[in-house]
């Protein structure tokens, strides 16, 4: 006999209790919010006066880098149009100054959603594309760039190169290629060849990663061979790899992460970070790494890339440097360019000098997310106060408040609440990309 749901579930219960925190806080947001557009109203925000004013499409209106782009572009004196899905129609980034339009496009696997951008630049007479990527878009906004061709510029690449770049089998061999470390690293697309793989001989431990984006498992570096190999099989044979579905298998290498964006023109790198990394990344500080730096400069003038490019790096103890994965999409170290007047230059001009954050730039944050980690990790405490002590949220800002609101108080409130009835659960809240992460999500 079939035993029925429960009324209440666990993940009802966290659903309730986040959407109930979230109105604990939300008077002393709505204060701090109004004292800001006060303020605003008193103390204009400078904003330049281009010489050639152009408009600027920017899609992933979730995001915060998406945010990030459209006020660097809007203080350089420009036009910007967001775009988003219909899931994320409240985003709380479309209330921003910063914004002149925003517009809601079919989901970017639909079979609408490149003739809808072509249409919104064609109207909006668009100068400029550069689609802020999720991890599932990218090839969709390559469909798109391809289609642009001839209307309007774009930063972002073709459909086979950003294959090339996505996959991350692929992007190892062609680095190797051009002379650039990467870790050994073999494609997987049945269980049975790392069961036949020889371990001993290697010499090396190993992770399993999968190819397409995971949101869930891209988080589990179980190190391969596990301690018996039955061990072995039962984790193997538990992941969803197939051809249709393929994994890496990566030589497993200890030392610092780093994380990095640039903004490529033609094979030449025009903006810059880099940053230490985590495996979930909500801290951005500047640190200055002239070996990846080289690295990647390398890496996309050897193959004349243009566009945004993020690539992950190990350090191991001893200075030897090795790129594990690259995302041709934009990166949240973008956030880092807050107080940069030259961000909308790099993008929109030829052979500038390459834009780096400013020395005085504080590191980035997510206010939410640490007192998130002060609640769940009291010991934690000064450590999140240091943050927050020498540190910027990313999402807030004096001359723009209203995106802080209504992202923390309306668009993540949203999408709870429709999570709630549908009765799917989620795995974790980030604000950073603005969505619940899901099983089987974007």
């Amino acid at each position: 006999m079939r035993v029925a749901d429960p009324l209440v579930t666990r993940s009802d219960v966290k659903t309730l209790g986040t959407l109930g925190l979230l109105l604990a806080v939300l008077p002393v947001n709505a204060a701090v919010t109004a004292v800001a557009l006060v303020r605003s109203q008193l103390v204009p925000a400078d904003r330049a006066e281009a010489t050639e004013p152009r408009t600027v499409l920017i899609t992933g209106g979730k995001m915060t880098k998406s945010l990030q782009l459209a006020r660097s572009f809007h203080r350089a004196g420009h036009r910007v149009v967001l775009v988003e899905s219909p899931k994320y129609w409240l985003t709380g980034h479309r209330f921003s100054r910063a914004v002149d339009r925003f517009v809601t496009v079919p989901d970017p696997q639909s079979e609408g959603y490149v003739d809808a951008l072509v249409r919104l630049v064609d109207d909006e007479s668009v100068d400029l594309f550069v689609p802020v990527s999720s991890p599932a878009a990218s090839r969709y906004d390559a469909q798109v760039a391809q289609a642009l061709a001839g209307r309007c510029d774009v930063m972002h690449g073709d459909p086979a190169g950003v294959d090339q770049l996505d996959d991350k089998a692929a992007f190892c061999a062609v680095a190797a290629s051009l002379g650039l470390s990467v870790p050994d690293s073999h494609r997987i697309t049945d269980p049975q060849q790392v069961l036949d793989f020889d371990f001993t001989a290697s010499g090396r431990r190993y992770v399993l990663k999968s190819i397409p984006y995971d949101p869930v498992r891209r988080l589990d570096l179980t190190l391969l061979p596990c301690a018996t190999p039955a061990g072995t099989a039962a984790f193997v044979r538990g992941l969803p790899i197939s051809e249709q579905t393929p994994w890496i298998m990566q030589e497993f290498i200890t030392g610092q992460e780093y994380c990095t964006h640039s903004t490529v023109r033609d094979g030449r790198v025009q903006l810059h970070c880099c940053c230490e990394s985590s495996a979930f990344q909500i801290n951005y500080a500047m640190v200055h790494k002239p070996a990846i730096e080289a690295w990647v400069t390398a890496f996309v003038g050897g193959l004349g890339l243009t566009g945004q490019v993020s690539l992950d790096f190990l350090e191991t103890a001893d200075g030897e440097l090795f790129a594990i994965e690259c995302n041709p999409r934009t990166h949240s170290a973008i956030t880092m360019f807050y107080a940069n007047d030259d961000v909308a230059g790099a993008y929109l001009d030829r052979d500038v000098p390459v834009v780096q954050p400013l020395a005085s730039s504080r590191p980035t944050y997510w206010l939410y997310h640490e007192v998130w980690r002060a609640l769940r990790h009291p010991r934690t405490l000064p450590e999140r106060v240091r943050v927050l002590r020498h540190g910027k949220d990313a999402i807030f800002d004096w001359a723009d408040p209203l995106p802080f609101l209504m992202v923390h108080h309306v668009q993540i409130p949203w999408l709870l609440v429709q999570n709630l009835r549908r009765r799917t659960g989620w795995h974790h809240l980030d604000f950073n990309i603005g969505k619940l992460v899901e099983p089987g999500g974007d």
